[in-house]
């Protein structure tokens, strides 16, 4: 499930954008409009977004930018996130470039709950430490986007700001949900996710961030008051789980799986999949990962059990709650069985080498691994979306994504469908 966008900017883009978490208590934003079926998602942003925008593309790029006037701006939203905003900046046609800037660039703003989702840290840390760490935490995954920009694992930086980034704008769509089974594809996604998961990058190695974070949006979550009716009756519904209980019996399934820990991407679903222009499904080397706002070291199980699990949601919707699931699309065993077979050939250099019953060995005990962590990723992003519809102005049927994600969690958990 995932990734979109950003509450509010400051009122200049030099200034910090203000952090949510202070003296115990979320600062919300207001409740949106009560019937949100009739909401209509803007083309255009607004003007003051339109205005900062541009003086972002103005002071960070060179060339043409420096000498753009702002009525010459363009700059069109784009649709596809659930944690940031997105926004497409271009010259004017009639506009040549005098030097390698780039004609097109993606501004990217931050949503207020990476924030919280990027703190690596313990969970009982005071609100003044949150602070700071919500801060680092946006340095850190600005670091990590530059260098796998560097590495030509992503998109080029063009800018940093405390509310955001410019990036390059890479020619391409992103998956549709249906994709993600194609056999191709699904064989490059494992790949890719196996290249990530060995680079070695210079932040704190110990898996702190799928516990950690999980226990601090619970805390949040516990404190969360509803003012919207229909919010209120779904939220009530959904502590009457025992949350905190839940999460404790998750802590003990996967603290009895063995996963190795890896520098994973922990959001790869399609919309953070781009199919380069150009490229045809059946081309070897045709898809780009983006989005890494939520990469840390991590459980291997989690980033490979949550990309199943994204396998059942499609976010094209354009009607509320705008995504639909379909729990019958959760890879088959076959299914799963291709794509860790892929992943093992481009992770472990001696697999190919072994004999064909121990590869099935392996190939069975990553399929136990992964299927126990999706759990957590149903329960992780569950969590996320209770956040969400309280925070965030994007609309977006939260709750009822958790109600899907949450129940799917518990229910195999509690008939123990992921025992091994």
């Amino acid at each position: 499930m995932k990734t979109k966008f950003i509450n509010g900017v400051s009122s200049s883009p030099t200034l910090s954008l203000g952090l949510l978490v202070t003296e115990n208590v979320i600062q919300v934003q207001p409740s949106a409009e009560e019937h949100c079926k009739e909401l209509i998602r803007p083309d255009d942003p607004d003007l003051e977004t339109r205005r900062k925008a541009y003086l972002w593309c103005k002071e960070f790029l060179h060339g043409s930018w420096k000498s753009l006037h702002e009525n010459d701006f363009k700059i069109t939203v784009i649709r596809g996130g659930l944690s940031n905003k997105l926004f497409l900046c271009s010259l004017p046609d009639g506009t040549d470039t005098v030097g390698d800037e780039p004609r097109s660039i993606l501004l990217r703003l931050y949503g207020a709950i990476l924030q919280m989702s990027c703190n690596k840290g313990d969970s009982r840390q005071s609100n003044k430490e949150n602070l700071f760490q919500g801060t680092e935490a946006m340095v850190l995954e600005s670091v990590m986007f530059a260098i796998l920009a560097e590495r030509e694992l992503g998109p080029k930086l063009y800018g940093i700001f405390p509310q955001g980034r410019l990036e390059q704008y890479i020619p391409s769509r992103r998956l549709d949900t249906w994709e993600l089974s194609d056999p191709s594809i699904s064989a490059e996604v494992a790949e890719k996710m196996a290249k990530f998961h060995g680079m070695r990058m210079p932040f704190n190695k110990e898996p702190k961030w799928l516990f950690g974070t999980m226990e601090k949006y619970l805390s949040q979550v516990m404190r969360l008051k509803f003012t919207r009716d229909s919010h209120l009756r779904r939220f009530n519904r959904l502590l009457g789980y025992n949350l905190p209980q839940e999460l404790e019996k998750l802590k003990i399934l996967l603290d009895s799986t063995n996963s190795p820990v890896v520098f994973c991407h922990n959001d790869c679903q399609e919309g953070n999949i781009l199919l380069l222009k150009g490229c045809q499904s059946s081309d070897k080397q045709k898809l780009m990962l983006i989005d890494f706002e939520y990469s840390s070291y991590n459980y291997r199980g989690f980033d490979i059990g949550n990309h199943f699990c994204e396998w059942m949601y499609d976010y094209s919707c354009e009607e509320f709650p705008f995504f639909k699931v379909n729990p019958q699309s959760y890879p088959s065993k076959a299914l799963q069985l291709h794509f860790i077979d892929n992943y093992l050939r481009a992770s472990d250099p001696g697999f190919v080498n072994l004999y064909a019953a121990d590869q099935l060995k392996m190939k069975e005990a990553l399929y136990v691994e992964v299927n126990r962590f999706s759990l957590a990723s149903h329960f992780f992003w569950g969590l996320w979306s209770i956040i969400q519809a309280r925070l965030s102005t994007i609309e977006f049927g939260y709750l009822v994504s958790f109600g899907n994600t949450f129940l799917t969690s518990r229910v195999f958990t509690h008939n123990g469908e992921t025992k091994g």
